[in-house]
């Protein structure tokens, strides 16, 4: 090899890593991925996981991977300490979880995204339409990855004046487990999620579900809120969207809860509101329970701590705490 032609390769790899560098130093801080931990996939919570995280990368720049795990009890401190950089959960799970994990100086709220409607399904064959019906039959219970989900199923159970010593227990570890035990025949009333893929699969297997009707009067939800203080109901109509449900009815709803960690920057957090905000509707096209998001309802009034950054964006848009 010659001389002069060993240098011209000299020059051109010396050019190659001058475009390298300048690549890499021009790279965008966003390039960074953030993990959204979240349940399983078949929960609505996955869904709207997968939603919130498509519209995160696409509209927002901020890539965003859907991370599941085998519940939110599970989830919720591994995003305070940091593990993961997002988490969702149900109210309870994340009030729960700080108030028994002593998760509060780490956990921080960014707000609430959509509402989740629970309730009991059972076969339409069954003769189960009140919850009234559900006495003395096989119920999940323990919920060992989703402890409150054992909360819920007696809050619930309240709106119709019963307990949990008036239904057969049948102990399972997280929902989906309960929700194949029903499709197995080993439970008689599966508690899910509305509008669920799970609900929808239970109910091809089995030949049809009904949503169970709750007792929406002021003394049943009064006796749930003795056991959980943030329930409360919404309606539904029989839409494709709610399996199960055949006529216009009252359900137990409480608010799903986007958060983080006191690591995440300020920016990030504005940039992830703001992103959800404008692009409502690229969210509803893949998960339909992100209907019920609106950004003027993100701001609640708990105790739970906000993120700086969220507090920032509610301010600047004027935007208020509402109360349940």
């Amino acid at each position: 090899m010659t001389p002069g032609f060993r240098g011209n390769i000299r020059c051109a790899g010396a050019a190659i890593a001058a475009v390298a560098a300048a690549f890499l130093a021009a790279a965008p801080a966003s390039a960074q991925t953030y993990g959204l931990a979240t349940m399983q996939p078949g929960t609505l919570a996955n869904t709207v996981a997968s939603a919130i995280a498509k519209t995160l990368k696409e509209k927002g720049g901020l890539n965003t991977l859907v991370q599941a795990t085998a519940g939110e009890s599970v989830l919720i401190p591994m995003v305070a300490r940091g593990e993961i950089d997002l988490g969702m959960a149900n109210m309870l799970e994340v009030v729960e979880g700080i108030e028994t994990g002593k998760l509060q100086n780490d956990l921080r709220v960014i707000g609430s995204i959509y509402v989740l409607r629970m309730g009991f399904f059972a076969r339409k064959d069954s003769g189960i339409v009140n919850m009234a019906d559900v006495k003395g039959k096989r119920v999940p219970a323990g919920y060992s990855a989703m402890r409150t989900v054992d909360m819920l199923v007696q809050a619930q159970l309240a709106l119709g004046g019963l307990t949990a010593k008036d239904v057969t227990p049948v102990l399972v570890p997280n929902v989906m487990r309960g929700a194949d035990d029903f499709i197995a025949g080993a439970i008689d009333a599966l508690y899910f999620g509305f509008g669920a893929p799970k609900v929808r699969e239970a109910d091809a297997t089995v030949g049809g579900v009904r949503a169970v009707k709750v007792g929406d009067t002021p003394e049943g939800l009064a006796a749930s809120r003795k056991i959980f203080p943030y329930g409360y109901f919404t309606e539904v109509q029989p839409i494709p969207a709610y399996v199960g449900v055949v006529e216009p009815m009252k359900v137990y709803s409480m608010d799903y809860i986007l958060f983080t960690n006191s690591k995440m920057k300020n920016e990030t957090v504005e940039k992830i509101i703001d992103t959800m905000a404008k692009n409502k509707p690229d969210m509803v096209a893949t998960a339909p329970a992100m209907n019920d998001f609106s950004v003027d309802t993100m701001y609640r009034k708990h105790d739970m701590t906000y993120h700086p950054g969220a507090l920032k964006y509610f301010q600047d848009h004027k935007i208020e705490a509402k109360a349940y």
